[in-house]
């Protein structure tokens, strides 16, 4: 599936894909941004996308996938700060498109941290759902270089001059944190949802951004690992609170 829309973030341009729902909607639709997580071996192509059109058809609101800078065609070089940067950036861009009734984000893996962020610092979201999301990148902060080099291999930094300082990069890694942000971004809904199998985030990293948030709706899929994307009870619990989220906008 084609990301044919372009995202303009920190002047590079992102692929997007813009599903809107079918036929004319009677009033302005609300709109999600969903975010892919770290690219693994194991995932060939982002399959937000076919998610975003999913939700459209299904529950009839606008949903944008974009792939974060450094990822699929879009252009730059991987970095926290940078990917948090890309998640307002396409939410300025649903907001000028469609002109929602509201925003929502929809993250998955470090999509779903940095969307914690997002929403802590942007008061037009009114609801975040992470998926399978890290508490903090503390793993990543203790072995920057280890990571710079791995995201060579991954083809998310293919600059050989990048980043141009090592240890602004490399600090970003420990600012960034999704357990802080959560507080920040109480009392608005969050939806945590979980593998109680995963082995790259540790269940214990969900417990505790549902708790740092204070009225978090906690869901855990048991025996379901880190790739919940391709889980179906994990979608059908997505889909489920953005139906009760945009069902109580009209109580």
């Amino acid at each position: 599936m084609s990301m044919d829309e372009r995202i303009v973030s920190s002047g590079l341009k992102l692929a997007a894909h813009l599903a809107r729902p079918p036929g004319r909607p009677s009033g302005p639709p609300p709109a999600v941004v969903v975010s892919h997580g770290y690219p693994s071996a194991t995932e060939v192509g982002l399959t937000t996308p076919e998610l975003a059109d999913r939700i459209a058809t299904e529950m009839g609101w606008v949903a944008l996938a974009f792939a974060f800078r450094g990822c699929g065609d879009s252009e730059g070089q991987f970095s926290l700060a940078g990917w948090l940067d890309d998640i307002g950036a396409a939410v300025s861009y649903a907001v000028r498109e469609v002109r929602p009734l509201g925003v929502w984000l929809a993250g998955f893996g470090t999509g779903g941290a940095l969307s914690i962020c997002a929403g802590a610092r942007d008061p037009r979201i009114k609801g975040v759902a992470a998926v399978g999301a890290p508490g903090d990148f503390d793993d990543w902060a203790g072995h920057p270089r280890h990571l710079l080099e791995h995201g060579r291999e991954m083809g998310v930094i293919t600059d050989p001059a990048f980043p141009p300082s090592f240890d602004t990069w490399a600090r970003e890694l420990k600012a960034v944190r999704a357990v802080a942000c959560a507080s920040q971004y109480a009392p608005r809904p969050l939806l945590v949802i979980h593998g109680s199998e995963d082995e790259a985030v540790p269940p214990f990293d969900a417990r505790v951004l549902a708790d740092a948030h204070g009225s978090a709706e906690l869901r855990m899929i048991n025996g379901a690992g880190h790739e919940l994307r391709h889980d179906p009870r994990a979608v059908a619990v997505l889909l489920g609170w953005l139906d009760r989220q945009r069902h109580n906008l009209h109580r």
